[in-house]
């Protein structure tokens, strides 16, 4: 292979790459470990990346979801894998929300719809003692906001 052949496939994959990037990631919020010059102490943490992955995946690719309980156009509510009672459920909006305090009037429909599934599947199991929590930044293990449904 010459030479200009491989420097136009090496510019192809790049572009190719480029526009792959800018559709996957094009509905999520700037996380901090990529504005660089903003670092403060969060750059490239765990779950930052993961929280960014999060985002793509549930935006992009929420048919291959493990253990969906429940889904709508604007929420998915999946089985935590790692539940903490007999129902653990995360309930997860559509649109990349980092945590409560990042919630604008933009999200008002997410987080109607969210409850409003809960709502659902407390009424189709008959639950009564059940909880509804997220945690805030510092306590989240994934920097994407979701809620955690469960019952005993």
């Amino acid at each position: 292979m010459t030479k200009i052949r491989i420097i136009l496939l090496m510019l192809a994959t790049l572009l190719i790459g480029i526009i792959l990037g800018g559709y996957l990631f094009s509905h999520t919020q700037p996380r901090s470990f990529l504005a660089l010059n903003k670092c403060e102490g969060t750059c490239l943490q765990q779950k930052e990346l993961l929280g960014l992955l999060t985002s793509v995946g549930i935006q992009r690719f929420s048919s291959f979801a493990p253990a969906v309980v429940k889904e709508t156009d604007k929420t998915i509510v999946i089985e935590h894998p790692r539940p903490q009672a007999r129902i653990h459920y995360l309930v997860i909006p559509k649109k990349d929300i980092k945590n409560i305090a990042e919630l604008s009037e933009s999200d008002r429909e997410y987080l109607v719809d969210m409850f409003a599934v809960m709502r659902e599947i407390i009424t189709e199991k008959n639950l009564v003692d059940y909880r509804i929590v997220t945690n805030g930044p510092a306590y989240q293990g994934v920097t994407y906001l979701h809620f955690h449904l469960t019952a005993n």
